[in-house]
């Protein structure tokens, strides 16, 4: 699912901008995050529940005596003290309230995937969130596994993975491997944009996972560089300068330093 939406086309392009700094890319990137995710959790179902209403007595409205008396069919009422300003209220017990039936957790690949978990809380406040970091060295497009804190039992229902680019799929596809190894029963990916070579590849090998993305670009380097992409999301987010990838798991103590 490709979105279309014109407000999303324009916040994806301040993200594609050079100029754009990076205390506003992470504010635009929980944006669209935010838009991507409403979409994403349509699939989610309910399940009912019975809560109870307050109910105003003051004056007419559904107050009132009439108002009373629609709803006592098909509910109780109850009164109650408001200890606050001891006034007399009323509550109903209604019957058809409505719960999310899963089990959520969310998925971000580290760094990037970092400034997507705010938004997404928003939404499943109550999602389990657990990181799996993947690199990968340039030139080389197999991903490489450095951290992974998935509980030694699965009791997720659905996994929704963030990653704000997805290039040549390398990365996604590892990380929804390990998923399903894990026991997750459904799969959805959610990115900012999304190359059309790692969207097809996606959909052939894992036909079952559900993707959400804001854009598709068409064009990619040597390299399995996105083009025009929005450059290295981890980097732009936390204003950070590219390190050799020989080197991104050394110590800082002991890389090659430079009086630039």
């Amino acid at each position: 699912q490709i979105s279309g939406h014109p407000v999303l086309a324009h916040k994806i392009t301040i993200m594609r901008s050079s100029e754009t700094r990076s205390g506003t890319f992470r504010a635009v990137l929980r944006e669209v995050t935010y838009h991507l995710a409403y979409e994403a959790t349509s699939l989610l179902t309910t399940k009912p529940i019975a809560i109870t209403v307050p109910i105003p007595n003051k004056g007419g409205g559904i107050g009132s005596s009439d108002a009373h008396e629609a709803i006592a069919a098909s509910s109780t009422m109850k009164n109650s003290t408001n200890s606050a300003n001891s006034k007399e209220t009323s509550t109903m017990e209604w019957p058809h309230g409505q719960k999310l039936k899963e089990h959520v957790a969310l998925i971000p690949i580290l760094r990037s995937g970092l400034g997507m978990v705010d938004a997404m809380l928003e939404l499943v406040p109550n999602a389990a969130i657990h990181h799996i970091g993947m690199y990968k060295r340039l030139g080389n497009q197999q991903p490489v596994q450095y951290f992974n804190r998935l509980p030694r039992k699965c009791t997720v229902d659905v996994a929704y993975v963030l990653d704000p680019v997805i290039q040549t799929s390398g990365t996604v596809m590892s990380v929804i491997n390990i998923l399903k190894k894990w026991g997750v029963a459904e799969i959805h990916v959610i990115s900012v944009i999304v190359s059309k070579t790692g969207l097809k590849q996606i959909t052939d090998a894992h036909p079952d996972v559900h993707i959400t993305a804001g854009a598709i670009d068409e064009e990619m380097n040597q390299d399995g560089v996105i083009l025009p992409g929005l450059g290295d999301p981890g980097d732009r987010q936390f204003d950070t300068d590219p390190i050799n990838d020989d080197e991104v798991l050394l110590h800082p103590s002991k890389r090659t330093r430079t009086m630039d």
